[in-house]
């Protein structure tokens, strides 16, 4: 997006997440021999003016086969989006209902559910529910009462004293994470990075910490280039490009230009925005075409071109303004000019959907294009970190193309080779982490940050105010790698459901390869210790790896019994849970 030549602001603050538990009894439908059950409600974000939110509940009494679970807000708050239930609200009044996969729940069983809202002035969590009607009786009983009341406690924990060396007990209690891989979402793309646009290319050395996938490498799948608008600068990128795809397995290489050539603009200048002239929008594909094909003679296919990055961005660097109408005029005429890759529309700041739905909304645009980009500066707080229907029904993958922060680093400290510094790794995990564990949880197929080798990214570039070493692993680059390495090209989002006692934890699951690959972000200041979790067939062979704020990507011990398998889960830390079936 920006030149990056000095730290950027923060374009919006994210609130710390607010973890309310909320226990209340649930009664079952009419004629039920016993009933009751807890309801955890947790809001996993808060942003100003915006909040997502988990609701959990544990079925205490006899198995139901459908649900509806309802309450009411307090101060205002609305329901934007949800996902595994069916949701709507009336007034304060919010209707949830299951889904098709989800409306049975047996005794000491579970459902979740989870939804985006809004709210401005307070955010107070519910303090009753209610259960195919019947009002919240706060514990079990045979004969719930419509007009039982709801007992309610709320809690926040300031310390932890997680045991990263507890051991693991047998799974033969409860289910605590449990993997429905009939359910299917998402097929993933990959997780990656950019190479330096206007700078020097990575080496070969660094090129394979960021996409090997050995011991304190990284596994990118995807590599972020540009396209520059002289092409005697395209040769800069090709050895370390090469070196990508012949060294990673199954990495993409994506192109996105910042500009057209001068002559071809309605200012005459490759900075401060500007219009690609229509009597060049044939010049500009060919050019592109060119890039292309030219790359693709040195040994390095171009498998997705974008057709601008930050068409909505003007800085007096390079850059190029559109419309969205513009973009899809283009697409439809020329598109199919630009050969061997893939077409992607249009990297907008912060996804603004007026720069795609023109594209999508025209059957000759879309037919050229492969793919939806989007940035993910202001994405958040704009309420678009979620599905895109439109992007979902024409079968356009949804790529997330570009973010970066660093707030952390106060304009200037050397934290960043400090692999446990706590400001550091709280962006970390808070912010980044989450913002990979939401896009893929929203359906998004990759997640791609800025440059790969930076100070504040994955491996330090030697910059001496910020104290890394050049080309040497950093924090954030093993916290990426817990998605990057596991979660490989091909792989499917698969549903999970999580028990009260795993409800501080923000868990995906993807089936691929013979295996099923958890991610489990744990952002509670306390520890989830001997979480089992159920995979639906027998269990081979179980790893399970952690980077928290002491350990980067190291190994932890498991216990596997048939079909489940038992972890630790540390206080403020990142898990990958590989299950060999």
């Amino acid at each position: 997006m920006r030149k990056r030549r000095v730290p950027i602001p923060v374009v919006a603050s994210i609130a710390a997440a607010l973890l309310t538990s909320t226990a209340v009894a649930v009664a079952l439908p009419a004629g039920a021999a016993v009933s009751g059950c807890s309801v955890a409600y947790a809001v996993s974000s808060q942003w100003p003016g915006g909040f997502g939110a988990n609701v959990t509940v544990t079925n205490l009494g006899d198995p139901v086969t459908s649900w509806t679970l309802t309450w009411s807000y307090s101060a205002g708050q609305t329901v934007t989006q949800y996902w595994n239930t069916t949701l709507t609200q009336s007034g304060a009044a919010v209707t949830a209902k299951n889904v098709s996969y989800n409306g049975s729940i047996a005794t000491n069983g579970t459902a979740s559910f989870g939804f985006n809202g809004s709210w401005s002035g307070s955010n107070p969590a519910p303090t009753a529910f209610a259960l195919n009607g019947v009002a919240c009786t706060g514990g079990t009983g045979t004969s719930p009462s419509a007009s039982a009341t709801a007992s309610a406690s709320a809690s926040t924990s300031a310390s932890a004293s997680p045991s990263s060396s507890a051991s693991t007990s047998p799974s033969t209690g409860p289910i605590d994470i449990a993997v429905n891989s009939s359910t299917k979402y998402q097929t993933i793309d990959g997780f990656g990075a950019a190479v330096s646009i206007w700078g020097s290319a990575w080496s070969t050395a660094e090129t394979q910490t960021l996409v090997g996938l050995g011991a304190n490498q990284f596994g990118l799948s995807i590599v972020r280039t540009g396209i520059s608008p002289v092409s005697s600068e395209w040769a800069t990128q090709v050895s370390a490009l090469k070196t990508a795809k012949s060294y990673g397995s199954d990495v993409k290489i994506m192109a996105s230009p910042w500009t057209a050539p001068a002559a071809w603009k309605s200012n005459n200048s490759r900075t401060n925005g500007g219009k690609l002239l229509p009597e060049y929008y044939d010049d500009y594909a060919n050019h592109l075409n060119n890039y292309v094909q030219y790359m693709r003679g040195q040994g390095v296919p171009i498998d997705v071109t974008s057709v601008q990055n930050e068409p909505d961005w003007h800085p007096d660097y390079d850059s190029m303004d559109w419309s969205g109408t513009e973009l899809a005029t283009w697409a439809c005429a020329q598109g199919a000019k630009v050969q061997n890759t893939k077409l992607l529309v249009a990297e907008a700041v912060n996804l603004n959907y007026s720069y795609t739905d023109p594209t999508l909304n025209d059957a000759c645009a879309r037919n050229n294009i492969g793919y939806i980009g989007g940035h993910l500066y202001g994405t958040e707080s704009a309420g678009r970190l979620g599905p895109y229907p439109l992007a979902a029904q024409y079968n356009k993958p949804v790529w997330m193309t570009e973010w970066n922060l660093h707030a952390a680093d106060g304009s200037g400290s050397a934290i960043w080779g400090d692999p446990t510094n706590l400001a550091a790794w709280n962006e970390t995990l808070d912010d980044i982490m989450r913002t990979v564990h939401r896009s893929m949880e929203a359906n998004w197929s990759a997640y791609i940050w800025w440059y790969g080798k930076r100070f504040y990214s994955f491996i330090g570039d030697g910059e001496a105010a910020y104290g890394t070493t050049a080309g040497a692993p950093l924090k954030r680059g093993y916290a990426f790698s817990q998605y990057a390495k596991y979660v490989r090209p091909g792989y499917q989002r698969v549903a999970v459901t999580k028990s009260s006692k795993a409800s501080p934890l923000e868990v995906t699951a993807y089936a691929g390869g013979g295996k099923l690959t958890l991610v489990i972000l744990n952002r509670s200041t306390s520890a989830v210790n001997n979480a089992v979790i159920q995979a639906g067939q027998n269990i081979t062979s179980a790893a399970h790896y952690l980077t928290s704020q002491t350990q980067s990507a190291a190994s932890q011990p498991t216990t596997v019994n048939g079909s489940t398998v038992s972890v630790n889960v540390p206080a403020r830390s990142i898990s990958t849970v590989v299950l060999t079936l």
